[in-house]
This record gives C-alpha cells, structure tokens and sequence, in this order.
C-alpha cells in the first residue's frame, strides 16, 4: 500500500489547524469563565442565560421602585408619629385650660398656641415626599389633598389606598381616613347644652314647646342655668334607636316658702331629626323625673350624667354622632377654650373636645399603624426579590459559566493532543522518500 506525501501533508496540517482553533476557543472561554461566549456556543444555554438576565434586570428595577414606595412610606409614617406628638401636646393645653385659676386671657394665650399647632398639623396633612407627591393624597393626584376654606378643611383628594401587589406597595396613605373620619361626641352620640342646634327652622323652637306634654312656658337656645354633662356612654347597645333626645329641666319655687330651694324634675324627649328636624312629634321617654346634682340619666341604652344647677327650660340635646374631621375638631376646641361664657360651659366643652382629640389620635394611629404594615410588607418582599435575584443568577452561572476545574483539565488535554500531533508531524516529515535518493 502507498501513501501520497502531499495527501499526508495536507491531512495532518488540516488535523493540526483543527487542534489549534479549538485549543485557541478553549483559552478564550476560560479566560472569560465562560462556557458560552456566542450564542452558537450552546443556543440552548445561550437562550437560558439570555432569559435569566433579563428577568434579573425586571427585579432591579421592580426592587428600585419598591425603595422609592418605602421611602415615601417612611416619611409618611414618620409624619402620622409627629402628629400624634402634636395631638397630645394640644390635648395637655386643654387639661390646662380647665384650671379654675386661669384667667381669660390666660385661655386666649392657650387658644392662639393651640391654633399655631394646628396649623402646624395642617402642613403634616399636605406634605410631600421626596419627589413631591401628596404623601395623604389616596387615590387622588391633586398637589394639595387638603384645602383650607372659611367653612372648614376639605378633602381635594380622593378617599382610599391603591392597591399593591406582589413586588410593590402603595406609596400615599388614605387622607380622608385618617384626618377626615373623626366621629364626634363620644363617636355614638353626642351632647350639647340648650336647643339651639334644634332650631332648624324658624318654628323649630315653638313647634317643640308645643309638643312637650304637659306645654312648657320656657325652653331655652342657650341655658342660663350651670347645668353641664360630660360626653355620656353606651350603657346597652341593643337599645339604641339612633333618633335625637332632648333633656328638658323645669324648676318650680316652692309654692308657700320662695326662700326653700325649688323642685327640679327633668323629662326626656325623643324625636326623628330627619323626619322631624322641628321636634315638632317628640314623644315623651322620660317625664317628671326628680333631678339629683351628678346622678346617671339613663335612656333608650345610654346614660349621661348631668351636673350643677339647671335653670327653668335649659336643655341637653343628644344627637346621633356624625364624621367630622380633625381641623374641625381643634377649631371647636379653640372657640370652646378662647370663648366659654362660663365654667361650667367650658367644662362641658373641654369635655367633649377631649374626647374627639382622643379619636382624632386614634384615627391617626390606625393609619400610623397600616404604615408600619405596609413598611414591613416592603421589607419582606425586598426579601424575596433579593432571594429571586440569586436564584436568576444561579440559572444564568448554570446557563452560561464554565467549571473552571473541568474547563483547565479539558485545555491540558487538547495541549498534550496538540503537541504530540506537532511531533509527530515532525516525525513523518522525515520519512519522505527523497530524503534517501541520493
């Protein structure tokens, strides 16, 4: 058998040029610590890593977006803190206020330092986050939420929390739910002296007096007497009927001795203020009950204790408990510390303001709370992004790295392949036939 010296040159040299190319391959992928440096490496691999990386970068930035929603969060709950601190600072002043010894104008000193508060908890309302967004703003996008007008706060915005998901959070609180839903009195009913809030009409006062069985001669708008109540409870919550009451008080002399102290009975009126804002069909719940100076006046689930002395036709109305809003709140309790007539009036009226501030600090501390809550969601799905994003990059390494041990083992190899196929060309190169002929 014989063999063409040119046919064995070019076969080796072709086989030579083969080891060098993939020896040259092998050297460039472990210098990168890759296995799959072209798609045409592994196209299969190449489409893994591919997919892999490009749901590692969908977390960076879901996870970028979840810092900004947390540092707004942040802020927001750090502002509800500074507003329950500034609730209770006002509601300090206005135990203050109630000292006997207090003067009026010591009262106008603590009403103007409680309207500088208020003010101040005003701005909390309004505050930004970093990119200036209305941290209180709900739903809504207006640059103000709160807009303070002569008859009051109103709410711009619009009431409720956007939803999140399973890689955010909102990033604004519900403005309305926490400084527009303050229920006032004791958040069932509330409690105010005389009728004046029943004048509803111009025959409101008259079309009551004219229901009261037996007729009253006085009902006064305003009490002249030093009759006052605290904010009353919820004694048995079935009987409740949710319609307004009204506590009458008549005073009778004595008939042979004026000097002797009178009688005092009360009655108790129930009445429809939506079907009967006059009182004009008020039905009698309680008639002719002697009345004892800070003894309990229970009705229909509720009690009240009435205190000092009554003058002939002074009142208590007992009104269902409405929303009201914060702002309005602290301005009932500056016009009740800057302008009671007189203890007991401001007694009455420090009490109820007590109790509103103290819902008002509850309102503020759900949503201080549901900040918090939102804080922690934020933290545990950075958590689990943090733990996808390993995973991804571990699928990627899979896809695309190379097992550096395997890879060196796998050069070495291909070297010794490559140098023994270089000598023994070197070899066979010297066996040519000419190299004899002589």
């Amino acid at each position: 058998m014989r063999l063409g010296t040119a046919n064995t040159y070019d076969r080796t040299l072709a086989t030579l040029t083969t080891r060098q190319t993939q020896l040259s391959e092998l050297q460039e992928k472990l210098s990168a610590g890759k296995k799959v440096i072209r798609a045409s490496d592994d196209p299969t691999g190449a489409a893994q890593a591919e997919r892999a990386m490009t749901r590692s970068r969908r977390v960076d930035v879901e996870v970028r977006a979840l810092n900004l929603q947390r540092n707004s969060l942040a802020v927001a709950e750090g502002t509800l803190g500074n507003s329950m601190e500034l609730l209770q600072n006002i509601r300090q002043l206005m135990i203050a206020a109630g000292d006997a010894g207090y003067s009026p104008s010591d009262r106008a000193a603590i009403a103007q330092e409680i309207k500088g508060m208020r003010d101040q908890l005003f701005g909390y309302a309004n505050k930004l986050d970093s990119n200036g967004v209305p941290l209180f703003s709900g739903l809504g996008s207006a640059p103000q939420p709160f807009i303070d007008v002569v008859t009051g706060v109103v709410f711009s915005g619009i009431g409720g929390t956007r939803s999140g998901d399973a890689v955010s959070v909102p990033a604004t609180m519900d403005g309305e739910a926490t400084w527009m839903n303050v229920p006032t009195g004791n958040g069932v009913f509330d409690l105010k002296l005389g009728t004046a809030d029943l004048a509803t009409a111009p025959t409101g006062i008259d079309a009551l007096r004219a229901a009261l069985l037996p007729p009253k001669s006085a009902l006064n708008t305003t009490n002249t007497g030093e009759v006052w109540t605290g904010i009353g409870r919820v004694v048995n919550p079935g009987a409740l009927t949710g319609q307004s009451y009204m506590l009458t008080f008549n005073v009778t002399p004595h008939p042979i001795q004026p000097n002797l102290p009178p009688t005092i009975t009360y009655d108790v009126y129930r009445y429809d203020p939506v079907a009967d804002p006059t009182g004009a069909a008020a039905v009698a719940v309680l008639s002719d009950q002697p009345y004892v100076d800070g003894q309990d006046i229970s009705f229909d689930g509720i009690t009240l204790v009435a205190q000092g002395k009554p003058a002939d036709g002074d009142a208590v109305t007992v009104t269902p408990s409405v929303r009201s809003d914060v702002f309005a709140v602290l301005d009932q309790a500056i016009a009740s510390v800057d302008g009671a007539p007189n203890g007991n009036v401001l007694a009455h009226a420090l009490a109820i303001s007590l109790a509103q501030i103290d819902s008002a600090l509850e309102r503020i501390s759900t949503s201080r709370s549901q900040a918090g809550e939102l804080l922690r969601r934020a933290d545990n799905i950075e958590s689990t992004q943090g733990e996808k994003t390993i995973q991804l990059a571990g699928d990627r390494s899979r896809a695309e790295d190379m097992d550096m041990i395997q890879g060196i083992s796998e050069f070495q190899l291909k070297q010794t392949g490559y140098q023994a196929a270089l000598q023994s060309y070197a070899q066979i190169q010297r066996l040519s036939l000419f190299n004899y002929l002589g």
